[in-house]
This record gives C-alpha cells, sequence and structure tokens, in this order.
C-alpha cells in the first residue's frame, strides 16, 4: 500500500495520540485480514491455522508508505462518558478497502488480456490468488497447475478450476 489516509470520529478524543495509534493498528489488522492471513481447514472442519506463527500476518513492510490519520473535529458525543466513541474495531473493516483496491487492479489487468466480466477473487486476496485472478498469459499457463495449492480458487481466465485441494499436514 502506497499511501493511506484516514480520518475517524472518535468523538472527543482522551488522548489523541493513542487514538491515532490504536486506528493505525486496527488498520493494519484489518489489511491482514483481507490480504495476508491464509486460513487452512481439514475436510472435518477443523481449523490447522491457529494463529500467526502458522499464517502470515502483516510486517514492518505492509505499512503503507505515507500513513496519515485524522481524528475528526468537532464530533463530540453527548450520550457517552467524556463525549467519546468506540475506534478499535470500526476501524479493522477499513482493511478491506486494500482488498477492493486489488480487486480493481486485477479487473484492469483482466481487461488487458482480454477477460471482461465478473470474476472471483475470495478473500484473503494472497499474493498467488492474486497472480492467478490476473489472467496473465503466464498464470494461464500454469493455471490448472497452481489451482491445486491455493485453495478457493475457482479458476483462471474463464475456466473452472476442478482440482481437489489436498489439506495441510494436521499439527504436531
Amino acid at each position: 500500500t502506497l499511501r493511506t489516509d484516514i480520518v475517524m470520529d472518535v468523538g472527543r478524543s482522551i488522548n489523541p495520540s493513542i487514538d491515532i495509534g490504536q486506528i493505525e493498528g486496527a488498520f493494519l489488522q484489518g489489511l491482514g485480514l483481507y490480504t495476508l492471513e491464509q486460513l487452512s481447514f481439514s475436510p472435518g472442519g477443523v481449523l490447522y491455522t491457529r494463529g500467526p506463527s502458522q499464517y502470515k500476518i502483516p510486517a514492518v513492510c505492509d505499512v503503507p508508505l505515507s500513513f496519515n490519520v485524522y481524528l475528526l473535529p468537532d464530533s463530540h458525543n453527548p450520550h457517552a462518558i467524556y463525549s467519546s466513541k468506540g475506534i478499535g474495531e470500526p476501524t479493522v473493516f477499513l482493511g478491506s478497502t486494500v482488498f477492493y483496491a486489488i480487486k480493481d487492479a486485477v479487473a484492469a489487468a483482466r481487461a488487458e488480456s482480454g477477460f471482461a466480466g465478473p470474476f472471483p477473487l475470495n478473500s484473503p486476496a494472497t499474493p498467488e490468488r492474486v497472480c492467478l485472478a490476473c489472467a496473465t498469459p503466464f498464470s494461464q499457463r500454469v493455471g490448472r497447475h497452481a489451482c491445486l495449492h491455493v485453495p478457493s480458487i475457482v479458476g483462471v481466465g474463464n475456466a473452472p478450476c476442478t482440482a481437489k485441494v489436498k489439506p495441510a499436514p494436521p499439527l504436531m
């Protein structure tokens, strides 16, 4: 992500520095949720990836190069303690904006390859999923084989992926 600008309505901020830190952290958590954190399940529904040691979470290199957070002025909440508002959880959803920006970029890449119309791109938009969804000549050549390793990819180009995904081995 090159640049992110967030204007957040926090009511009357008790501590603006803490509020801005909460907003930045929640945005990055959402960015990970929608673009990085691939969960794997057993055929019986048991979650294999049980924590950040088993899937990719945002790192310092995932922080936007230009990250601007502003608190909306004069937006007091007369019905709350100190006229404040909740800030942590609502900001997590703003990470989905990165997912939709990626989806727009994939649509442009697909148009360059001659594909039009709707296409599947499930969250999280991992690099593998994005590469396959772009329907580039490279991904079309390896698409049938690549979809074996990328769960929930429906297909490459307009062709459905019918391969069965092998589940990850159980944790010891």
